[in-house]
């Protein structure tokens, strides 16, 4: 399996070198050259494992460079019992109207992002022991990403952690999980400015060729294909959960902002796992879902960008959204890299003429949710079945309702369990949720970060000043 640009200037390349590159030298992402094809057979036969083993083989398909026993390792490694509340580590909890949620948020820091970030956790220092090699990541964070990369690489030789974070917009959960970490190789970075703002600083240094080869800077952001990898395998794992026999179709709804958790489940469906629909759900920044009604993508400025109470989608650049582009698109990079020129001098392009294929040819739909819907549907759930959903999970919730179908399972991705957001639970139930098991003075403890101005110079400083290069 081999890995090329979405803009096509990079040479084909194998996944451990993708791993490490992160964005690519064109300022494209890395895709695969060709999706592997998991047949019925296939499919049923991978009934009988555990999430570690699932786990080991959907991955095994996309790192060929990792030896089958090696990657089996790093994935029981990743996924335990004692890093994930589930014995499953993801389990489907009932809800009711035809839904289900597929508990993607049971890990260390409580958010969908563990299931990525604790594979990365393994693989990050196995390949750069191999090759003798240090590595600075670099990532823009709009709550949970940071957290979870710092999780899983806090401590670990050879890799540094420069997280960015909007300043002032996460939850106060969110921030104390990020900023309390002290150990010395993570650097949290709270820049004056929205998330997108931050993500072009990132991707502006990692575009930056000759600083990004000298300080060794690489990306656990979405932007990472590692990371899109082994959020594939849950699609199929809720998919093994939900269906009794071959062919049986199940929907995910998805709540969607960067468009990384989504775009896992374009890929699996792409790979043959029957998915009758993707429903992508937004909150009030909804620039896909009105693309996905229009075919007009047309990012906002960042004044522009509400502050919601589901604030890790409060995104409006999706860095994701390239890489269902260049598939829209068969795979023609010249054509990708024209239509991101166009939206750097024009702020939009319109793909109104392949609206119809949006639905019949990848199967995906999408609504927008706001704040009083959230509220509501967190109200109309925990009345109904006791479960507790945070917002973002609740955006999900409302969009998916009206796609749910007779027969077909729909699973619901829980992006992040209530506690991060405790503030509005409590506006919507009247009462706050206690803190998790181990994290009762987590609000308490001391919190270490460093506050820059929103360009790319003061980020660029800081690097030169705490990179660790080999």
């Amino acid at each position: 399996m081999l890995y090329v640009s979405t803009r096509g200037g990079m040479p084909a390349q194998p996944f451990c070198d993708v791993l490490l590159e992160g964005l690519a030298p064109d300022g494209g992402l890395a895709v695969p050259q060709s999706l592997p094809s998991i047949s019925s057979s296939q499919l049923e036969a991978w009934r009988k494992l555990s999430y570690p083993e699932l786990a080991a083989c959907v991955l095994g398909c996309f790192a060929t460079d990792i030896a089958p026993e090696l990657l089996g390792q790093m994935t029981a490694q990743a996924y335990t019992p004692e890093k994930f509340s589930s014995a499953d580590i993801v389990a489907v909890r009932p809800l009711s109207d035809g839904m289900s949620l597929l508990s993607v948020s049971e890990g260390p820091t409580l958010a969908f992002k563990d299931m990525a970030m604790q594979f990365l956790g393994q693989v990050f220092p196995h390949v750069l022991q191999q090759r003798g090699a240090t590595l600075n990541i670099l990532g823009a964070t709009s709550g949970d990403t940071g957290s979870a990369a710092e999780y899983a690489m806090k401590g670990k030789a050879a890799v540094s952690v420069f997280m960015l974070s909007p300043h002032g917009r996460m939850s106060e959960f969110q921030r104390a999980q990020m900023y309390s970490l002290q150990d010395t190789n993570i650097h949290n970075i709270a820049v004056r400015g929205v998330f997108d703002e931050a993500q072009d600083i990132v991707k502006a240094l990692a575009g930056d060729l000759p600083f990004k080869e000298k300080y060794r800077l690489g990306a656990v952001n979405s932007i990472n294909w590692a990371r899109i990898a082994a959020q594939v395998v849950y699609y199929f794992w809720g998919w093994l959960r939900a269906t009794t026999g071959p062919g049986q179709q199940v929907s995910f709804a998805v709540p969607s902002g960067n468009f990384g958790n989504i775009l896992s489940g374009h890929m699996a469906r792409r790979m043959g796992l029957p998915i009758r629909r993707l429903v992508l759900a937004t909150n009030e920044n909804n620039v896909l879902e009105e693309f996905f009604h229009t075919g007009i993508y047309r990012p906002r400025k960042p004044a522009q960008t509400h502050v919601t109470s589901s604030p890790s989608m409060d995104i409006s650049r999706a860095s994701n959204f390239e890489r269902f582009v260049f598939d829209l698109f068969d795979g023609d990079s010249v054509q990708v890299a024209k239509l991101w020129k166009a939206l750097g001098s024009e702020g939009y392009f319109d793909l109104s003429s392949h609206l119809s294929e949006f639905e019949s040819k990848y199967g995906f739909v999408a609504g927008v949710s706001n704040h009083e819907n959230r509220l509501a549907t967190i109200r109309r759930v925990f009345d109904e079945t006791g479960n507790l959903i945070d917002p973002h999970t609740a955006d999900g919730v409302k969009v998916a309702k009206p796609f749910v179908e007779p027969d077909i399972p729909m699973l619901v991705l829980e992006t992040a369990l209530p506690a991060k957001f405790s503030e509005t639970i409590e506006e919507a139930l009247g009462r706050p949720v206690p803190m998790p098991y181990g994290l009762e003075d987590l609000l308490g403890r001391p919190q270490k970060f460093t506050t820059l101005p929103c360009n790319v110079a003061s980020v660029r400083d800081y690097i030169i000043e705490h990179a660790t290069i080999s």
